[in-house]
């Protein structure tokens, strides 16, 4: 067996060619060096100071210097000059991609200490120094989230479907050009707009959890309207007409051919509108406010949420300010997980309730 592949490993050379993981070899190999010698420089250090930007960056730089040189030794000027290109091409995307490695480096190196039962389990009703945990913000961050979902959703996706399949002249026109002008606005306007719109009915000084998904749904309704409009201008017409030929009425093609049919893409969109709002903290300080205490009925008292509790605990860390700062870390990696678990949602509604193509 060993004989058969150095004679393969031979003929590759013999062709000038290198072999077809040599490149991944040479990027990882890298990767490793420099992962190591940033950990002997940072030795001794918190795992949070090791520089994975740098580690990562530099080993890239050096796979392209590497990859060079082997390609012009083995395979001559010309592939060389391709692969180099290619490794340049490589490293603008992973310069790219750094600061999300590194946001997710840091947010997960500093977060996972307070990552614990009692995190999950706990609220902060009581809790002046060490110890505590965020059950009341993650409850509120989920129930703002899904009630802005449930507001935004339904008024998004039909105002997309009457754009795309009934909207026509200056109307259509005028919609679309509020949809656009609702996706700049600042997320502090929206606070400002829904508790305008409470204070009408209950006066002033109003916090409730309800006002805070209807500040978030204000924010989502242009996402979902313009990413589902896209999404169905993209079904093509041949199956409108087919069912219109068909005698189905219109109403009913729409949903049964066009929703199904566009359904994975609006599935993305929706997830990608959660993603924008739930990690929003202003216009939740101004409608929902904050508590130390569970407080599960969005229609009855303030309401915490996990980016308002990040900020309280940063900006009022008491008398155990390592303990608080911890919290906000493990805060703000809660967040990231919700999202995740959301886009993985997205994928298994997109696989699931796609329509199947083949027999």
């Amino acid at each position: 067996m060993s004989r058969a592949v150095s004679t393969a490993d031979v003929n590759v050379f013999a062709a000038g060619r290198l072999p077809r993981l040599a490149p991944w070899a040479v990027l990882i190999g890298s990767w490793l060096a420099m992962a190591a010698l940033f950990a002997l420089l940072n030795m001794g250090g918190a795992v949070e100071d090791f520089n994975i930007v740098g580690a990562i960056l530099i080993g890239t730089v050096i796979y392209a210097v590497v990859i060079w040189i082997l390609s012009a030794l083995v395979e001559g000027k010309r592939q060389a000059t391709d692969r180099l290109i290619t490794a340049l091409v490589s490293l603008a995307f992973v310069i790219a991609l750094l600061p999300l490695i590194s946001l997710l480096f840091t947010v997960i190196s500093n977060g996972v200490a307070r990552f614990d039962l009692q995190y999950f389990s706990y609220s902060m009703r009581g809790v002046i120094g060490e110890g505590g945990g965020a059950i009341h913000a993650i409850y509120g961050t989920l129930l703002m989230t899904l009630a802005a979902t449930v507001i935004s959703v339904p008024i998004g996706l039909m105002t997309s479907v009457y754009l795309v399949e009934y909207g026509r002249g200056r109307l259509a026109r005028a919609i679309t050009f509020l949809v656009d002008v609702m996706t700049g606005i600042p997320s502090i306007v929206a606070g400002l707009f829904a508790y305008a719109v409470f204070v009408i009915f209950f006066g002033p000084g109003i916090s409730l959890g309800i006002m805070g998904s209807v500040a978030l749904s204000v924010l989502m309704i242009p996402v979902v309207v313009r990413s589902s409009e896209e999404l169905l201008k993209l079904v093509p017409n041949e199956l409108r007409e087919a069912s219109y030929a068909l005698g189905v009425p219109k109403w009913l093609t729409i949903v049964k051919v066009v929703l199904p049919t566009a359904i994975a893409g609006i599935a993305t969109g929706v997830t990608l509108a959660i993603a924008r709002v739930i990690g929003e903290t202003a216009p939740l300080l101004i409608t929902a406010g904050f508590t130390a205490s569970l407080n599960t009925n969005l229609f009855n008292g303030n309401m915490m949420s996990l980016p308002v509790f990040v900020y309280s605990q940063y900006a009022n860390p008491g008398t155990t300010p390592d303990a608080a700062i911890a919290r906000a870390w493990a805060g703000a990696l809660t967040l990231i997980i919700i999202v995740m678990l959301l886009n993985l949602i997205a994928r298994l509604i997109a696989r699931f309730f796609a329509p199947k193509t083949n027999r």
